[in-house]
């Protein structure tokens, strides 16, 4: 008999590939590879045609996923630290790369297209802690003072720094 599989144990992810996926413009999937498939523990079936957040984890704040979309919505692309759940309760951390999908023809967004990689322990234990901020004062002030908080925090980092850029700093220096 096999032994279930813990709530909230981290699946370590190969840092030799990635996963990807690939949405239309309301972020429902389009497309999955193997592994997305593999780690996340669904079948093509299940999420092919289901909102990208069958794969959110509670952990994560709403404010990062605001800002997300705000930015690709723009067609801008962003890079991002995610915590994702897996179908069986696990969860993984990743450094995903957002890019914006046009219709050739008419410069329309009809999609996003995401590939997602491994991180280091180091960067997950930074925004962990942002993370757990942000979603406090979710709780307890809501989306917008935690956008606010977000702000005051980058605006400490720098002049200039925007959230997309806070992303790709973390995981470039650490």
């Amino acid at each position: 008999m096999q032994k279930p599989t813990p709530i909230d144990e981290e699946i370590q992810l190969d840092p030799k590939r990635y996963i990807v996926s690939e949405t239309d413009e309301k972020g429902k999937i389009t497309f999955c590879n193997d592994y997305f498939m593999e780690v996340a523990g669904y079948t093509k079936e299940e999420l092919i045609g289901k909102p990208h957040s069958i794969v959110r984890h509670p952990d994560m704040p709403k404010v990062v996923f605001k800002l997300l979309w705000e930015t690709i919505s723009q067609g801008k692309n962003i890079n991002a630290v995610i915590k994702n759940l897996a179908k069986d309760g696990r969860y993984y951390w990743i450094f995903t790369e957002f890019e914006t999908r046009r219709d050739t023809d008419t410069g329309k967004i009809i999609g996003y297209h995401a590939a997602r990689k491994s991180i280091s322990k180091h960067v997950i234990e930074i925004i962990a802690d942002l993370y757990a901020k942000l979603l406090e004062i979710e709780k307890n002030e809501g989306i917008e003072a935690s956008e606010k908080y977000l702000i005051s925090f980058l605006k400490e980092k720098g002049d200039d720094m925007e959230f997309a850029n806070i992303m790709e700093e973390i995981h470039r220096f650490y």
